[in-house]
């Protein structure tokens, strides 16, 4: 993914509210379905680990990223935003 693409998607994402929650039980198969569900919806979403969470942000939402075959495309503290195309996507990227 180009730079031009990544920042088109985190002006995006900006003001998106997170929308699954990583809590104390790390990537558990619920957050991890809950997670695949809504970046099919909507190919683009935001994940935040919440401060009880015994794992690392970065490290979890690579895993997340890896798992559901999307793109880490930011990470910023306790949130990240991940991107996966649909086959006729909503969002189109500019060149």
């Amino acid at each position: 993914m180009k730079g031009k693409q990544k920042r088109f998607l985190r002006a995006m994402a900006s003001t998106m509210p997170a929308v699954v929650f990583i809590g104390k039980g790390g990537l558990e198969n619920a957050v991890i379905d809950s997670a695949r569900d809504a970046i099919t919806a909507r190919e683009l979403i935001k994940v935040k680990v919440l401060n009880n969470a015994p794992v690392d942000p970065k490290e979890t939402f690579e895993d997340l990223a890896d798992m559901l075959g999307a793109e880490l495309v930011q990470v910023i503290g306790h949130n990240g935003v991940l991107y996966k195309a649909k086959e006729e996507p909503k969002i189109i990227l500019p060149e």
